[in-house]
């Protein structure tokens, strides 16, 4: 099958797809005995060294409070770094110069910041500027800095989105007497959502995983700094390590599941202008066309 975007493979081409296919599959085969040789060899994989994962204690008093913390960061930054971003992107395209100038400059800045670095700052000023207790204060310097960062590059991509629309649809729209915002919120960003729903949902797996960073500098008792005092405790540095790979991996997966669930839903939905409209989709469109012309003519 031939497509605009894509040509169907000869048949030199499928046999040499599938020669590297198996060499690839190959290759990664000899890595993962590699992997497994050499932990084996360095006792990394002696039923002692992870048989606390099969207890309880070392979930409920290390692993799930370090989980929720991290979740709790994540969803915080989550909310407040949306509609902020959503706002500066919009504010960035104003036709107003005093209302697009501050917010690019805003943008610019944080985006050109470390994640890391605004973390650190914000650590320093609570500690130093604010009466946030010492308890709070990380979890306070995480948030800000997961929002700050997150929201300029969010902001961004609310932009790009919303100008990779054809420029008929804010045109339309003034011709019907629409002003402007009315154009933005009715007509635009609606379209735009399910064009930006990839990259929104990446950024929000980058936030999930930059609370880690808090955890290393800050001493946030999220996840991976949890997984530090499991280790000390239990000696397992390499398994615990493992351990919360994967955790972070089921909660990544879950997050892009439910965004490409939602993308779909999105895109079936004829309300959504954004949706790529199939075969299906069209002929079901012409039918009722057809059926209301005929009604027209039957009522003549």
């Amino acid at each position: 099958m031939t497509s605009v975007l894509y040509d169907a493979p000869g048949p030199k081409a499928k046999r040499r797809n599938i020669i590297f296919s198996v060499v690839f599959f190959g290759l990664l085969a000899l890595l993962l005995w590699w992997i497994w040789s050499v932990m084996d060899d360095k006792g990394q994989l002696e039923w002692s060294l992870w048989k606390p994962f099969t207890e309880s204690q070392a979930w409920t008093t290390y692993l799930l409070p370090g989980l929720a913390d991290t979740l709790k960061a994540a969803a915080l930054a989550m909310v407040i770094a949306l509609p902020l971003g959503a706002f500066f992107g919009i504010a960035r395209m104003s036709d107003h110069r005093w209302v697009r100038v501050p917010a690019g400059a805003v943008v610019e800045f944080f985006r050109a910041i470390p994640v890391l670095l605004l973390m650190l700052f914000a650590n320093e000023f609570y500690a130093r500027s604010t009466d946030v207790s010492s308890a709070d204060r990380p979890l306070y310097a995480v948030v800000t800095g997961l929002v700050l960062y997150n929201a300029s590059v969010l902001a961004e991509i609310v932009r790009a989105g919303i100008l990779a629309l054809p420029r008929g649809q804010t045109e339309a729209a003034q011709a019907i007497g629409l002003r402007k915002n009315q154009t933005m919120t009715s007509i635009l960003l609606p379209q735009a959502v399910t064009a930006m729903l990839p990259a929104i949902v990446t950024q929000l797996v980058v936030i999930v995983k930059d609370t880690a960073l808090g955890g290393v500098m800050i001493g946030f008792t999220e996840l991976l700094n949890a997984r530090g005092t499991l280790a000390a405790n239990y000696a397992n540095v390499i398994p615990s390590f493992i351990v919360v790979a994967v955790i972070f991996i089921v909660l990544n997966f879950l997050l892009t599941s439910f965004a490409s669930w939602l993308e779909g839903r999105l895109r079936r939905s004829k309300r959504s202008t954004g949706a790529v409209l199939g075969a299906e989709d069209v002929e079901e469109l012409n039918a009722a066309e057809i059926g209301g012309s005929y009604g027209t003519g039957a009522e003549k």
